[in-house]
């Protein structure tokens, strides 16, 4: 396991900050518990979406997270694992991608053969998000969820789509591993989407190997 220093480098991570990520606690909830705590799953989203400077792209409001929340219960699936040490401190949520591929629908070109492959035979699932409390460590949480929310439902592939505009979390989602695919227009919210798609296991990266690199040939930035 390792860290990132200020300087982007990775580094190992100190026996403290080692002991830290043990105490980290993940936990499987359901649509109830997670309706239960959704306050603090607000408070969380608002802690962990913090931009700096002003001038930033401003993500949406609490409100708009909690009204996105209630959406995403009601999603067949549907499925959320919390990270816990001596509060909340991060969360991770989503549903399986139906094999029929339509959330892949409005994809700038067919998505890669590999993934319409995993996305038939029901090894997709979305990650609708990752939020996690700052702190130094982070991505470790981050990774440790996603890991979890996917490996709980045998998944093979890791799927989400980002805000183009929203580089903090473009670039968060980057660092977690997850690679670019290509892009959607939603006419609706005048809104351009980033997709990105984590591969599980080294077979599945096998399977996706080169799209990393073509992604970033064809959308930089």
């Amino acid at each position: 396991m390792t860290a990132r220093s200020e300087r982007g480098q990775q580094r190992e991570p100190r026996g403290s900050e080692s002991a830290t990520m043990d105490a980290v606690l993940l936990r499987r909830v359901n649509r109830w518990q997670t309706q239960a705590v959704s306050g603090e799953l607000a408070d969380l989203y608002v802690d962990s979406r913090e931009t700096s400077p002003p001038e930033a792209y401003r993500p949406p409001g609490r409100q708009d997270f909690l009204n996105r929340l209630t959406a995403e219960i009601r999603r067949p699936g549907f499925a959320m694992v919390i990270a816990e040490m001596d509060g909340l401190v991060g969360c991770a949520f989503g549903f399986p991608v139906r094999g029929d591929g339509f959330w892949w629908e409005g994809l700038e070109g067919a998505p890669p053969c590999g993934i319409e492959q995993l996305t038939e035979s029901g090894g997709a699932f979305v990650i609708t998000d990752i939020l996690v409390r700052p702190h130094p460590q982070d991505e470790y949480v981050a990774r440790r969820l996603q890991k979890r929310l996917l490996t709980d439902h045998h998944a093979s592939l890791g799927a989400t789509r980002v805000d183009r505009a929203d580089r903090p979390a473009l670039s968060a989602f980057r660092s977690w591993g997850w690679r670019d695919v290509g892009e959607i227009w939603r006419p609706i919210s005048a809104t351009l989407l980033r997709v990105l798609v984590l591969p599980v296991g080294e077979l599945t990266a096998a399977r996706l190997e080169g799209l990393a690199h073509d992604a970033w040939t064809r959308w930089p930035g």
